[in-house]
């Protein structure tokens, strides 16, 4: 397909008469540019980004509100509100202070343990929840041991997006994938789940020799750790009990419901909505107004704003054209060859996947994987694929701060909290690891499949 075919394929009636892949692409190039020179909020680069799609026509807005993933939206600022209610309980500080102690308040321990935790939980409930129960409790330990929180939150994006690659509900591009092709949990555990534990145990001691001489906490601020009582942090043990059965309710339905074709958003905002109601009995109505209050003000606006734009700038390169290109040019230059088809999709949705936010390059992709299979010899030879697309998307998240949306998730808690990651902060970080990730997941296609 020719740039200029797909650009009039996209629209009739941009602003000038541009074309609107060129006019698309460049729109996606500058916001990027601007989010790389931190200069200006990423929210507000995003939103203007995404205003800017709809008033030069590459979308209307109607194709624009389509384009948002209010799937994701409704999973975040429910899972939010969850998390907000529930931590006025003071479950969180017990344990962040169980943690240390287990790990005798080891700065590096707590990173690993952490990590460790992450992944496992990342994997079968999903990384978005994973990280928004996590982060506060690493973000609590390292304000008592005086250290820098930076190292938590990097860590626990990487360790995020390595879990959820495991399993059909760990990452959204897992649950597109498994939507479209029926593929189903134990298939994705069997597949996936070797080479996330893999890369994981190759990642831990990477994450010690690149954060441990910085995490070095004074003995003072270790023992003062170990004296807590972790029953102590425990402020009200009605609405912990409360909070923590809606949660696991709500996690059984993300396990579940795929099954009854509920999406986890709606899960999300069901629970958050039975959570409210069932806290607020017997109080008061100006009471129940201020706790509703207290919760919504803990909800990142900016993250989900921030989706919203980048959303709406992504569907503009999609409906023009660009991502179709990139997957017209990548059957055209396999030749029909299963194994190098299936390279080559790992390495493609995994650059893809960092420069884009994985989930719309996912829905893009799956039709077009789909009108390989007679060229590559059937359902059968075309599972490879599937898999490479998925250890691509998932697993290319962690190469810049926007490539997942667990990754916008963590960074703007750690901007409430007085500690924002910057875009080149998180990318020296996670590119280069990234990038070793999909080398492990290369040799483990091809050696599983292919060899």
């Amino acid at each position: 397909m020719s740039l200029q075919g797909a650009g009039e394929a996209a629209s009739h009636a941009v602003m000038f008469g541009l074309d609107p892949l060129w006019l698309s692409t460049g729109l996606l190039i500058a916001s990027y540019v601007v989010l790389l020179s931190e200069k200006f909020n990423r929210t507000v680069v995003a939103l203007l980004g995404g205003g800017l799609v709809i008033i030069t026509g590459v979308l209307s807005q109607a194709q624009a509100i389509a384009s948002i993933d209010f799937n994701t939206i409704a999973l975040l600022t429910g899972m939010m509100i969850i998390v907000a209610v529930t931590r006025t309980s003071g479950v969180f500080e017990f344990v962040a202070i169980w943690a240390a102690k287990l790990v005798k308040a080891d700065p590096v321990g707590i990173l690993i343990a952490l990590s460790l935790v992450t992944a496992l939980f990342s994997a079968f409930l999903d990384n978005l929840t994973t990280v928004l129960l996590v982060v506060p409790v690493a973000l609590l330990i390292a304000e008592k041991l005086k250290v820098s929180p930076y190292p938590y939150l990097i860590s626990q994006i990487l360790a995020a997006n390595i879990g959820g690659t495991a399993t059909l509900i760990g990452d959204p591009p897992n649950i597109l994938i498994g939507s479209a092709t029926g593929l189903d949990f134990m298939q994705f555990l069997e597949n996936l789940a070797p080479v996330s534990l893999l890369i994981l145990i190759v990642m831990v001691p990477i994450f010690k020799i690149l954060w441990g001489k910085d995490l070095v906490a004074t003995q003072k601020n270790r023992d003062s750790i170990m004296r807590f009582r972790e029953a102590d942090s425990i402020t009200d043990m009605r609405l912990l009990v409360m909070s923590l059965g809606v949660l696991v309710l709500v996690i059984l339905g993300f396990i579940i419901g795929e099954n009854y074709h509920i999406p986890p958003g709606t899960i999300a905002m069901f629970g958050a909505a039975v959570l409210l109601l069932i806290t607020s009995i017997g109080l008061e109505g100006e009471e129940q107004t201020e706790r509703l209050h207290h919760a919504l003000l803990e909800v990142e606006w900016a993250a989900l704003l921030f989706f919203i734009g980048l959303f709406v700038i992504v569907a503009g390169v999609e409906h023009a054209g660009l991502l179709e290109i990139l997957g017209h040019d990548l059957i055209v230059f396999t030749g029909g060859d299963p194994a190098r088809t299936a390279i080559s999709t790992l390495w493609l949705s995994a650059i893809v996947s960092a420069a884009v936010d994985n989930i719309p390059f996912v829905a893009t992709m799956i039709p077009l994987v789909h009108s390989m299979q007679d060229a590559l010899g059937g359902a059968a030879a075309l599972e490879p694929v599937w898999w490479s697309l998925a250890l691509g998307a998932c697993l290319g998240g962690n190469g810049s701060l926007v490539g997942a949306a667990a990754n916008v998730v963590v960074s703007g808690m750690g901007e409430r909290a007085g500690y924002p990651i910057s875009f080149l902060q998180f990318l020296k970080f996670g590119l280069p690891l990234m990038v070793l990730s999909i080398v492990i997941a290369n040799g483990y296609i091809y050696l599983r499949y292919f060899w």
